[in-house]
């Protein structure tokens, strides 16, 4: 999540392989080091989670980056099973391996299991934001041929929008006039012979409008991955209000003069916990001013206030100025990230975890199973969007959803309780699947299993000498090949 050239001194830190500088007058060179992506990939399904999922495959694009580097998106080879790179020109195809990925930022770097025959490729080197109205080249492979594609735009727009990979991740982005086209996903945006960005996402619903991903985030990500590990972005753990109304600034005691934001809720456990508070004025972090949009001006540029943390890491501080009861007071925060956030991501390579108990169908609520199920209970859709800024996580490491009733005798009369959280089983509250599997599964199992739902007006009642037999039916039946997944 960081942007613009005031980070660009991050290229010191950088992969030694990345300082070599490209020749802009070779384009032939350029094209040899643009190579095409081919990926099969395998993905999980949801709705029934003992199955191995779906396969399709997909192309897209990657370029050189230093000696057996090729930095691409992470949507492009995301839940991959195989990957394939083909040289422009050239028939054969390369086997390759996904090294780093980092599905937040939807970059990801990938190796070949043999380089020798690109040992001679030129390697790309990184140059500034593009400015506003300057010409771009994208170069790719996109849909409507087989061939490498190269295609100039103008950029538009720079601005803090989300990425549509993680669903909740928002960072730098540069729109640009030419379209984003799927197979152009992870190609380079040059100017003057330098990459200015990687392509990645395009705007449906206009014309010719596509987003690149910045060198500052790109540079990000490969200092974050240079001691071998992703380890994700900091946060603060604010959630900010714009102080534009003057009725309210005056309620506030705020002078008129549009600086300053109010910090309406701090995330339990985040950086700022016990540190800010509700009703906290934010005025400044690391010396620059906060206006009342929530935004800082850095380089130049008006950006929002989340550029200054995002160009930071865990373990980095951020001095922060907050009025609190009308004085100024100075803090300096020590930056983490907040894992339990990650609930509202998109989650890939990973397999879904569940339980079936005699036809009962358990399974911990993430925005892959929202998005499958799309769930319409108002209890399960506020625990999912309180989650993290109430701090359910600190009491529940999963939400537990009865997703599904497998038609049978133990379970009839049951199917109008599809979709409700469980709240307690034999009397306990729950607090994560494997919890649950504790309970349902234990060696000396209570006569009867009672299940209590959040907002059902009866708990679901199963006899334990039943459960056995009922669960060789349910397999039998519906294809199930194992009663639980309980890790990832």
């Amino acid at each position: 999540m960081i942007r613009l050239s005031l980070f660009l001194a991050l290229t010191a830190l950088c992969l030694p392989q990345l300082q070599a500088q490209l020749k802009p007058t070779n384009g032939s060179a350029i094209y040899r080091s643009v190579l095409r992506i081919e990926v099969a990939t395998q993905n999980p399904d949801y709705r029934t989670p003992w199955n191995t999922g779906r396969f399709s495959g997909g192309i897209g694009t990657g370029f050189i980056v230093g000696e057996n580097q090729i930095l691409t998106n992470a949507h492009v080879v995301s839940n991959q099973q195989r990957i394939l790179i083909t040289v422009h020109g050239s028939p054969k195809k390369y086997p390759a391996k996904v090294v780093h990925i980092a599905h937040d930022c939807d970059l990801a770097l990938l190796s070949l299991e043999n380089f020798s025959d690109f040992k001679d490729f030129p390697v790309f080197s990184f140059g500034d934001v593009p400015q506003l109205e300057s010409e771009v080249t994208v170069i790719g492979y996109p849909v409507g041929g087989s061939r490498l594609s190269v295609t100039k735009g103008i950029v538009s727009r720079i601005d803090f929008q989300p990425y549509s990979h993680s669903r909740a991740d928002s960072h730098l982005v540069v729109q640009i006039d030419a379209a984003i086209n799927p197979g152009n996903s992870g190609g380079p945006v040059l100017q003057d012979g330098k990459v200015v960005g990687v392509a990645f996402q395009g705007l449906r619903q206009a014309d010719n409008t596509g987003y690149i991903i910045p060198t500052p985030v790109v540079k990000r990500f490969i200092k974050d991955i240079s001691d071998g590990s992703y380890n994700h972005y900091a946060e603060l753990g604010t959630t900010e209000f714009p102080l534009h109304n003057p009725a309210m600034r005056k309620a506030l005691n705020l002078p008129n003069d549009d600086k300053g934001v109010l910090i309406t809720r701090v995330t339990p456990t985040s950086s700022a916990d016990g540190i800010l508070k509700n009703g906290d004025v934010l005025i400044a972090l690391d010396g620059k001013q906060v206006d009342s949009a929530g935004q800082v001006l850095i380089d130049g540029e008006k950006v929002n206030l989340a550029e200054i943390v995002e160009r930071k890491f865990s373990g980095d501080k951020v001095a922060v100025r907050v009025l609190r009861g009308g004085a100024p007071q100075d803090f300096d925060i020590t930056l983490k990230p907040l894992p339990a956030a990650q609930m509202y991501s998109i989650r890939y390579e990973a397999q879904p975890r569940y339980i079936v108990f005699a036809g009962l169908v358990l399974q911990p609520l993430d925005t892959n199973l929202f998005a499958a199920s799309k769930f319409t209970d108002v209890t399960v859709r506020r625990l999912y969007t309180d989650y993290v800024s109430k701090g359910i996580f600190q009491e529940k490491k999963d939400i537990v959803i009865l997703t599904q009733i497998q038609p049978d005798s133990v379970t009839s009369q049951m199917e109008d309780f599809s979709g409700l959280a469980v709240e307690k089983i034999n009397g306990t509250t729950i607090t994560s699947l494997s919890h649950a599997h504790e309970l349902l599964y234990q060696k000396n199992s209570p006569e009867f299993h009672i299940i209590e739902l959040y907002g059902a007006n009866r708990p679901l009642v199963i006899p334990s000498a039943e459960v056995q037999a009922a669960n060789k039916r349910v397999q039998t039946n519906y294809g199930i090949s194992k009663l639980h997944n309980l890790v990832e």
